[in-house]
């Protein structure tokens, strides 16, 4: 999928309350989690434990941290879409996080998603209400549902 490339914030408005294309595939990695794991302080053993999660577990997998799925929200977004006159873009929030179904070690991702609303924000920016869904590859329910709320400047 190509990134959706848009000229400017107005031009951004006309995609509101509408769905974006779907966003490629995340493999998410035994060396991203504990990449995260290492960055956040959280070793709990079914993030980082393969063995004793291959045991232990019922998912006999090690699993991703909620959070890390929660992160890959911004990543995804950028990949997907990109507003060309944007000089800063910040993330501003989150409403309505849930976690459906465990991301396993060497699981794939990607993200579903529609501009919910758009609120002017200052003199210069937009305050943006994405409603996301990380997809889950072969599985019912997704990794991740959230409202994720960024700023956009020009």
């Amino acid at each position: 999928m190509a990134k959706l490339v848009i000229e400017n914030l107005a031009a951004l408005r006309a995609f509101e309350g509408k769905d974006l294309p779907s966003g490629e595939w995340v493999t998410v990695t035994q060396e991203m989690i504990d990449d995260f794991a290492k960055a956040t302080g959280d070793h709990q053993w079914i993030h980082t434990d393969v063995e004793k999660a291959q045991k232990l577990s019922p998912f006999k997998t090690t699993i991703a941290h909620g959070f890390l799925s929660v992160s890959l929200l911004s990543k995804t977004l950028g990949d997907l879409l990109e507003v060309q006159s944007a000089k800063m873009g910040v993330n501003y929030g989150l409403n309505k996080v849930r976690f459906p179904s465990p991301v396993p070690s060497g699981s794939r991702v990607r993200l579903q998603s529609r501009i919910a609303t758009i609120e002017s924000y200052g003199e210069n920016g937009v305050k943006i209400t994405w409603d996301c869904s990380l997809e889950l590859e072969n599985s019912p329910k997704p990794a991740c549902v959230a409202q994720f709320i960024s700023l956009m400047f020009e």
